[in-house]
């Protein structure tokens, strides 16, 4: 099934909030939110700030799509310094310009106590919104479900996004850790761990990465 841009709803952020300058788009960076799961209540939050931090598209956890500035502008969603490219042995660029950023609502990890889940603010989670991963990822096992609704809908937006910008659309083992073809600017799909070892956005979920092979 292909992307029906008229269900995309406009939430758009004031120009402060952004760069409204068009430029070329050779990466894909999949973050998630660390909030809840309301793809609206991410752009209205951005709306109030000003530090013009900020991604085109917001995938809510009912699958809806949020888009809050046109894909050919940009806003920060990376927060790479230049003495990170230069441990890649990279040289700098701004690849916040030339990427397209798409979040994801989710909390993110998750802890156990008791048998019970929490996220990180102390909120209980229901155990069907629990993913557990086989080993650990970044020190933790258990993370907050990506739905199926999101899923289809980051596939159907990423797939647009490839065909729009000619962007590859292959499959990258390394996504989830540093990848030094990220720094180099390299056309194709990551995550922001591709270029921040501090973040774990998104998190290796078995379903997601079923869906990343598929494309």
């Amino acid at each position: 099934m292909e992307l029906d841009i008229s269900k995309i709803k406009q939430v758009r952020l004031k120009e402060s909030q952004y760069f409204a300058e068009d430029s070329p788009k050779n990466q894909i960076y999949l973050h998630h939110t660390a909030g809840n799961g309301n793809a609206e209540a991410v752009s209205r939050y951005w709306n109030g700030t000003s530090d013009r931090v900020a991604t085109a598209f917001v995938v809510g956890q009912d699958g809806l799509i949020v888009q809050c500035f046109s894909s050919k502008h940009w806003a920060w969603h990376l927060g790479i310094s230049k003495s990170e490219f230069k441990g890649q042995g990279a040289p700098y660029q701004n690849l916040d310009k030339t990427s397209v950023g798409i979040e994801v609502c989710n909390w993110g990890y998750l802890k156990e106590k008791d048998g019970k889940f929490y996220n990180y603010v102390g909120a209980r989670v229901p155990e069907s919104m629990v993913t557990t991963l086989d080993a650990p990822y970044k020190g933790f096992k258990h993370w907050y479900k990506y739905t199926d609704a999101q899923i289809e809908s980051t596939r159907q937006l990423v797939v647009y996004l490839c065909k729009t910008y000619g962007i590859p659309n292959e499959y990258r083992e390394q996504i989830f850790s540093l990848d030094k073809e990220a720094f180099m600017g390299t056309p194709g799909i990551y995550t922001h761990n591709s270029v921040r070892k501090d973040k774990s956005d998104i998190y290796p979920c078995p379903r997601m990465i079923e869906m990343l092979k598929s494309l």
